[in-house]
């Protein structure tokens, strides 16, 4: 029966991620997880490819196609290719077309702002939505991981995502006291570009970043911090294309910055958490969601600095999607968390 009911109520659940947007249907699950890429002809803005597709082409586009990443920190930096996102993943998960237009309940950075609030609704609804909610992405992340927000005691949430780091102290159903550093695994594929462009005059692309971070990356010192990996790029001086052999050990150092940036946030928010809530803390302990979660040795370095016991969640990636997809199911729930 309830299958019957997921077959014509068509709502839908959106994570508009910096790095991957994810979308939940209300009956199925997560049915779509794709790169926030879009590929447009440069002359007239007619989109190529989104998603996977547009992903690959990334740094390897002729001079008339470009590549963009409508998300930049968290937030719409490209409102026409946001549009032509949201359209493409609306559409393409909402390929029955019936009478009904999709509620669409999408999960932003807890520092946006009213304007670019008002972005996110009307990109959604030029892409076909009939009615919009927005609800904080630390809030989704607490739902989709389970903790137990409507409780009237503290739960601390760190989500670690692409463009931004939200971290949130959730009590009685709203957030007590957030704090978002515009930190994330994009910031982190830029510093390990940064750091082979100054120590070894190599050029490399994003996606090699990326593939870095992924195999050598880490915030603590691990077992195999002997792993090294071969990585091919441009020689600055020559011109020519060269390979280079890099070590963890110097990707972890690369990697210091950002991750001290995120580990002072957290101190912040601590800082500021009412007493009786950090009481909460100390015993239930600091959940991490998010992409960077899977940074090895995030947890114990957190652990390390704050004497906090650390939970990476099962699945830190799709935690934001999953808890904007409970919300869908909750109606009551979605009108008190989300964004007024």
């Amino acid at each position: 029966m309830f299958n019957i009911l997921g077959w014509f109520s068509n709502d839908m659940a959106i994570d508009l991620g910096t790095a991957n947007t994810l979308v939940f249907v209300k009956g199925q699950g997560i049915v779509c997880n794709e790169p926030s890429v879009v590929v447009m002809k440069r002359d007239n803005k007619k989109p190529v490819a989104v998603g996977i597709e547009a992903k690959r082409m990334l740094g390897k586009t002729p001079a008339n196609i470009i590549a963009i990443r409508p998300m930049k920190d968290g937030v719409i930096a490209d409102f026409d290719a946001t549009g032509v996102m949201l359209r493409y993943f609306i559409e393409k998960v909402h390929r029955r077309r019936s009478l009904v237009s999709p509620r669409v309940v999408i999960g932003v950075p807890s520092s946006i702002t009213q304007v670019e609030q008002r972005a996110v609704k009307d990109a959604a609804i030029a892409s076909g939505a009939r009615e919009v909610y927005l609800i904080e992405e630390p809030m989704a992340a607490a739902i989709g991981v389970g903790l137990p927000i409507s409780e009237p005691s503290g739960s601390m949430i760190v989500d670690i995502g692409g463009g931004t780091t939200d971290i949130a102290v959730i009590s009685l159903g709203g957030v007590v006291y957030s704090k978002a550093a515009r930190v994330g695994g994009d910031k982190m594929d830029e510093t390990i570009m940064a750091h082979i462009k100054r120590k070894y005059n190599l050029m490399i692309g994003e996606r090699t970043a990326e593939q870095i971070k992924i195999e050598l990356g880490s915030a603590f010192p691990t077992d195999n911090s002997q792993k090294t990996m071969d990585i091919k790029g441009r020689d600055l001086v020559s011109g020519i294309p060269k390979t280079f052999t890099i070590h963890e050990e110097e990707i972890r150092e690369a990697l210091s910055e950002p991750v001290n940036i995120i580990l002072d946030t957290i101190k912040v928010t601590l800082e500021n958490t009412p007493p009786e809530l950090a009481a909460d803390i100390v015993d239930r302990g600091i959940v991490l969601a998010g992409g960077g979660a899977l940074l090895r040795g995030m947890d114990s370095l957190i652990s390390e600095a704050t004497d906090l016991p650390v939970v990476v969640a099962e699945d830190p990636l799709t935690a934001v999607a999953r808890g904007v997809g409970m919300v869908l199911d909750d109606l009551p729930l979605l009108k008190r968390v989300a964004i007024h």
